[in-house]
C-alpha cells in the first residue's frame, strides 16, 4: 500500500489502506515499520519542541527580568517653565562645509534668549553632548535648571549651556563618525571661546557633560594631536560605556576605543589635570549596563571617578537609559556643583583639579551633611546657657524635639566607654546641612570651651543622616557632644547609642539552588546599625532575592524608619532599601562588577529600629540571574546561533552526501547543536592558555588574543580597547550555546512561515513553473548583476549591496516555494494509477518529467535554500546599523564614508549569486563537498568573536567561499 510521507508519496509494507480522501482502514495485523518509523519521527518532533519552547522560555524570562525587572522609575521630572529656544551658533564656513549634518546651540528661555540676541555671553560657558540617536533638544533640562537656580545666584553667577547637535547618528552601532564627531566638538569649543573675548577674564575652560556615546566622544577630545588640554578641565558623563562599548559590530569602533585606552591610561599623568565623573543609571539601564561606565585608570587618580547613580546622596535613585538625562535629582546635584565650582571674582569654573575632586566627593561620594567649604569650629560654655547642657550616663539615646525653638546639647562621657566599646552610632532625621556632633576638650573643670567638628564624617541615607565614630581612632576627648537645637521650630528625632561592632556573615545559596534553599539569619541585638556579609557573593552572574523581616516588641516604635543597604567594596553601587517597621522588604541583590580580588565581600547593612528583631533570608532567584546572563553575556547569544545555523548547514551538507537528500531544517538545526563538541574545546584551549608557552607562541604567531579569556579584573581593559570576559562556570557555556539555538530555531520557524506567506502573495503577481530551476540566474545575467552590486555598494554603502543579495537569493527561496504548491496540487489532482508512474507530459523548455519524484527534488531544494537564507540573515543584520545610518544621512551624501563592510561585502555578494543557483544534484556531483566541514570555523567564532562580533562574517564568508566552489568543481 501507499501512504504519504514529507517527501511525497512511499511504499509502506502491507497493514495500513488509505482511501482517496485519505481516510484509513486498520486491519489486525501488528505495526509495520513503517508505523513505528512515523511514531517515532512523531515523538522526535514532540520532544525537539518542548526542549526548544523550554529553551524561548529561558530566554523569554531572562529578556523580561533584563527589561522590566527592576524598580519603578523614582526620578521627577524637570519641566521649563518658559518655552525653550535654541539659538544657532555660527560656525566657521570651513566646519560648516566639512560638517553639513552638524550644528551648535545655545539654549535659552524666555527673558534669556533676549539676553543673548546678540551672542553677547557673561556666563560660565557648560557644552552638553547628546549620544547614540539621541537629540541637541536633550540640553533643555539641564539648561533650563540651571537658569532657575541661577535666579537666586549672589553676584549674578551663571551659566551658559551649550548643545551640540551629531544628527542623532548611530555611534554605538556604527563606529565611523566618531571621529569626525570629535573634530567637530574640538572646532565647537574653539568657536564658544571667541564668544567670550569681550571679557575682560575671559573663560579658559569649558565643561563637558556628555549622555551615553556624547560622554566617550568628549574623552576623545585628548586624542587628537592639535588638541589644547587646557580647554577642557571637567567631563561629567551620563551612562556613557567608557571600559568598552556595549557591541563591537564594526572595526571602526574597535579602533576608537583603543586609541582612548593608550592615551587615558598609558599617558595618565599628563591628563592628572582633567576631571573625569561618570555615572551610571544603574539595573534599569539595560542599554548600557553600569558596570560599562567604570574609568579606566591607574589606581590612586583621584581626579577619575566612576559610580552608579544608586549610591549618589540625595539620589539615590536608578535611571534608564534615556532618564538620566532629566532626573531632577542628579541635574540638581550636577548644578549644586558646578555652582561651587565658579570663582566668584572671575565668574569661571575654577582651574584648579584638587578643589574639583573636593567639590564632586563632596557632593556625589560622600555628602557630610553640611555646605561646601564650612570648616567651623565651635567655642560654646556651659556657663552661658547651663539649662541646654545634657549629660547621657545610658548606653542610647533617644531624642524627640518639640516645636518650639531651644537649644540643646548632649554630652557623652568618653574616657569610660573607650575600653567597652568601638564604636560610638548617631543618627538624625533632621536634614540640615549643618555641623552637629563635636569632640570636647574640658577646660577649668566644668566647662567645655573648646569643640573640635567631627562631622565630616557624616553620611546622608534617605531618611536621616548618620554618623559612625571608631573610638580608636578618636583624639583624646574628654566628651562627644551631639548637638539637638532646634532653631526653626522643625519636628525631629535624635538617635545615639555606644556600640560594640561585629561583623556578622552569612553565605548565599549555591546559583544552581534554583531558589529550592535559602540562607537565613536572625539578627538577636537590639541595636541601631549592623553589618552583614554575604559571603560567596562576588560575581555578576549571582541573583539573589533577599528578605528582611521586621518585628518589634512594642506597637508603636518611635523612630525612623529602617535603611537597607547593599555596599559593594570595590564599586561605587550601593543599593539603598527604605522600610517601615514592622515590615517584609525584598531586595534585588545584583552586582555590576566582579571582585577584583579574593578578600572584598558584598555587605548588607542594617540601620535598624531599636527594640526590634531582623530576620534576613538570602534565596538564588533564577529570573534575576537569567537576566543577568543576558546583560553581561548577550553579544554570545547572536554567536551561538550562528554557530549553531553554520553546524546545521553543515549537517545538512552531510545529509546530501549520504542519501543525496536535504533534511528538514528543523532535524538538521537540532543536530546543529553540539555543546559537546565546541565547548569542550574552548574548554581545552582555556586550559592550554593558563601555560606560559602557549601564549608566547600564540603571541609569536601573531595571532589575535582569545575574546573568551581567562578572569581579570573589572578595571582591565586589553589592548584593543575591549573588556574580556569575566571568568565563566562551566555550566554557562552550554547555557548560553541553548539559548543561541533556540533563537536559531525559532527565528527559522519564523523564516518559514513568511516565506510561506511572501510566496502567497508572490503567487498572485508571478506566473507558477514546475521547474527546480526557477529563480536562478544564467551566467551572463550573474556577471550583469555582479557588476551592478559592485557599483552600487562602491558609490553607496556596502549593506545596501548585501541586502540586494540578499533579496535576490529570497526571491529564489519564494519561486521553489510556489513550484512545491504547483507540483503537489497538480500531484493531488492526477489519477492513483499515475502516481508512481511518470506523467507523458514533458516541457518544451527541457524541464524534468512531471513525477512525485520531481517533488521531492524540489522539496529538497527548499529545505537546502532555507538552510541558507537563515545563514544569509546573520550578515544582513550585522550591516544594518551602517545601512541605517547611511540611510538616515542621504540628505547630505549619497556614500557612506567610510563603510566597514568595504571591501568585504564584494566576495559576499559574489557568493550569495553563486549559491542561487546551488541544488541538491549539483552539490551530490561536486568533488569537493566532502572535505567541507564547519565545526572548526564554529569553534573559532566563539573564541575569537563574541567582543568582535563584526568577525562573525569573516568566519561566514570562509565558510560559505569553499560551498560556493562546490557548485562548480
Amino acid at each position: 500500500m501507499i501512504s504519504v510521507g514529507s517527501s511525497g508519496w512511499s511504499v509502506c509494507q502491507p497493514g495500513v489502506e488509505l482511501s482517496r480522501a485519505g481516510n484509513m482502514t486498520t486491519d489486525t495485523r501488528p505495526p509495520t515499520r513503517c508505523d513505528l518509523s512515523r511514531k517515532c519521527g512523531r515523538a522526535m518532533k514532540f520532544a525537539t519542541l518542548l526542549f526548544y519552547g523550554f529553551a524561548l522560555g529561558l530566554v523569554a524570562l531572562g529578556l523580561k527580568e533584563c527589561l522590566t525587572g527592576f524598580e519603578e522609575n523614582r526620578c521627577s521630572m524637570t519641566y521649563m517653565y518658559q518655552y525653550p529656544e535654541y539659538r544657532h551658533v555660527p560656525l566657521p564656513r570651513r566646519v560648516t562645509r566639512l560638517y553639513p549634518a552638524y550644528g551648535l546651540y545655545l539654549y535659552g528661555e524666555g527673558g534669556s534668549t533676549q539676553d543673548t540676541r546678540e551672542l553677547q555671553l557673561f556666563g560660565a560657558p557648560v557644552i552638553f553632548l547628546h549620544g547614540n540617536a539621541g537629540s541637541f533638544k536633550q540640553g533643555r533640562s539641564l539648561g533650563s535648571v540651571a537658569l532657575r537656580k541661577a535666579e537666586n545666584a549672589e553676584g549674578g553667577l551663571h551659566f551658559n549651556v551649550f548643545t551640540v547637535d551629531f544628527n542623532g547618528e548611530l555611534v554605538a552601532l556604527y563606529g565611523g563618525s566618531l571621529r569626525r564627531q570629535t573634530h567637530f566638538l574640538h572646532e565647537s569649543i574653539k568657536a564658544i571661546m571667541k564668544l567670550y573675548k569681550h571679557l575682560k577674564t575671559p573663560p579658559q575652560s569649558v565643561v563637558l557633560v556628555g549622555h551615553s556615546m556624547g560622554g566617550v566622544v568628549a574623552r576623545a577630545l585628548f586624542t587628537l594631536p592639535n588638541f589644547n588640554h587646557n580647554l577642557v578641565r571637567l567631563i561629567i558623563t551620563q551612562a556613557s560605556p567608557h571600559l568598552a562599548p556595549v557591541l563591537v559590530l564594526d572595526h571602526y569602533l574597535r579602533d576608537f576605543y583603543s586609541s582612548l585606552r593608550r592615551k587615558w591610561v598609558k599617558q595618565a599623568h599628563a591628563l592628572r589635570n582633567v576631571t573625569v565623573l561618570s555615572i551610571g543609571g544603574g539595573c534599569r539601564d539595560y542599554q548600557v549596563r553600569s558596570g560599562l561606565i567604570s574609568l579606566p585608570y591607574i589606581p590612586g587618580d583621584p581626579t577619575k571617578l566612576s559610580l552608579v547613580a544608586t549610591a549618589v546622596p540625595r539620589i539615590w535613585v536608578s535611571t534608564d537609559h534615556l532618564s538620566i538625562v532629566w532626573c531632577k535629582e542628579l541635574i540638581l546635584a550636577t548644578l549644586r556643583a558646578f555652582f561651587d565650582l565658579l570663582d566668584p571674582e572671575t565668574r569661571q569654573f575654577t582651574d584648579s583639579p584638587e578643589k574639583t575632586t573636593a567639590v564632586l566627593n563632596h557632593h556625589f561620594v560622600r555628602h557630610p551633611a553640611r555646605m561646601m567649604g564650612d570648616n567651623q569650629e565651635a567655642a560654646v560654655s556651659m556657663q552661658d546657657a547651663p539649662e541646654a547642657w545634657s549629660e547621657v550616663n545610658t548606653l542610647r539615646l533617644a531624642y524627640s524635639t518639640s516645636q518650639v525653638e531651644e537649644l540643646k546639647y548632649f554630652m557623652f562621657a568618653l574616657p569610660s566607654r573607650r575600653k567597652v566599646y568601638s564604636h560610638f552610632y548617631c543618627r538624625s532625621s533632621n536634614l540640615d546641612m549643618t555641623s552637629w556632633l563635636y569632640g570636647c576638650v574640658r577646660q577649668n573643670g566644668s566647662s567645655c570651651v573648646h569643640m573640635v567638628d567631627l562631622s565630616k564624617g557624616t553620611e546622608l541615607l534617605p531618611p536621616y543622616k548618620v554618623l559612625s565614630l571608631s573610638l580608636g581612632e578618636l583624639p583624646p576627648f574628654s566628651y562627644l557632644v551631639v548637638s539637638a537645637s532646634n532653631l526653626n521650630g522643625k519636628h525631629f528625632t535624635v538617635e545615639c547609642e555606644w556600640q560594640r561592632q561585629q561583623s556578622l556573615a552569612l553565605s548565599v545559596p549555591h546559583v544552581l539552588s534554583f531558589g529550592l534553599t535559602a540562607s537565613e539569619m536572625t539578627v538577636l541585638s537590639s541595636g541601631l546599625f549592623h553589618t552583614i556579609k554575604l559571603q560567596d557573593f562576588h560575581e555578576v552572574y549571582q541573583a539573589f532575592r533577599i528578605n528582611v523581616a521586621s518585628q518589634c516588641k512594642v506597637q508603636k516604635v518611635n523612630s525612623s524608619a529602617s535603611v537597607y543597604r547593599i555596599k559593594v567594596p570595590w564599586f561605587m553601587e550601593d543599593v539603598l532599601t527604605t522600610a517601615s517597621v514592622p515590615s517584609v522588604t525584598e531586595i534585588s541583590g545584583m552586582l555590576h562588577t566582579n571582585r577584583p580580588d579574593n578578600e572584598s565581600s558584598v555587605v548588607l547593612q542594617l540601620h535598624t529600629a531599636p527594640n526590634c528583631q531582623y530576620k534576613v533570608s538570602v534565596r538564588t532567584s533564577l529570573p534575576k540571574m537569567l537576566g543577568q546572563i543576558l546583560r553581561f553575556f548577550v553579544p554570545m547569544v547572536p554567536v551561538y546561533t550562528t554557530v549553531t545555523l553554520l553546524l546545521a548547514c553543515g549537517g545538512q551538507l552531510s545529509s546530501i552526501c549520504k542519501s543525496q537528500r536535504a533534511a528538514s531544517l528543523s532535524f538538521v538545526l537540532c543536530k546543529g547543536l553540539q555543546p559537546h563538541k565546541v565547548n569542550l574545546s574552548v574548554y581545552i584551549l582555556h586550559i592550554l592558555f593558563s601555560c606560559s608557552w602557549v601564549k608566547n607562541t600564540w603571541s609569536l604567531l601573531c595571532l589575535p588574543l582569545m575574546d573568551v579569556a581567562p578572569p581579570i579584573f573589572p578595571d582591565e581593559v586589553r589592548n584593543d580597547g575591549v573588556v574580556p570576559c569575566a571568568e565563566w562556570p562551566y555550566l554557562l557555556h552550554p547555557l548560553l550555546y541553548v539559548m543561541g539555538a533556540a533563537v536559531a530555531y525559532w527565528g527559522s520557524v519564523m523564516l518559514r512561515i513568511s516565506t510561506r506567506m511572501l510566496s502567497l502573495v508572490l503567487a498572485v503577481l508571478h506566473r507558477s513553473s514546475i521547474s527546480r530551476d526557477c529563480g536562478t540566474l544564467r551566467l551572463r545575467t550573474q556577471i550583469f548583476v555582479m557588476i551592478f552590486l559592485t557599483i552600487l555598494g562602491w558609490n553607496t554603502c556596502g549593506a545596501l549591496a548585501i541586502l540586494a543579495a540578499f533579496v535576490l537569493h529570497l526571491y529564489r527561496v519564494l519561486r521553489l516555494q510556489m513550484t512545491e504548491r504547483s507540483l503537489r496540487h497538480i500531484l493531488n489532482l492526477a489519477p492513483r494509477h499515475t502516481k508512481h508512474s511518470v506523467i507523458e507530459a514533458r516541457e518544451c523548455n527541457g524541464l524534468p518529467l512531471l513525477s512525485d519524484l520531481a517533488l521531492r527534488e524540489v522539496r529538497d531544494d527548499v529545505q537546502l535554500h532555507l538552510c541558507l537564507s537563515a545563514l544569509f540573515t546573520v550578515p544582513l543584520i550585522l550591516s544594518s546599523p551602517s545601512l541605517v545610518y547611511w540611510s538616515r544621512n542621504l540628505g547630505y551624501t549619497t556614500q557612506l564614508e567610510p563603510d566597514p563592510y568595504w571591501p568585504y561585502f564584494v566576495p559576499l555578494c559574489f557568493v550569495y549569486l553563486q549559491l542561487i543557483n546551488s541544488n541538491t544534484q549539483i552539490l551530490t556531483k561536486s568533488k569537493l563537498l566532502y572535505p567541507t566541514t564547519f565545526l572548526p570555523l564554529s569553534i573559532a567564532m566563539v573564541i575569537f568573536c563574541p567582543l568582535h562580533l563584526y568577525r562573525v562574517t569573516y568566519f561566514l564568508l570562509g565558510a560559505l567561499a569553499p560551498l560556493a566552489l562546490c557548485c562548480h568543481l
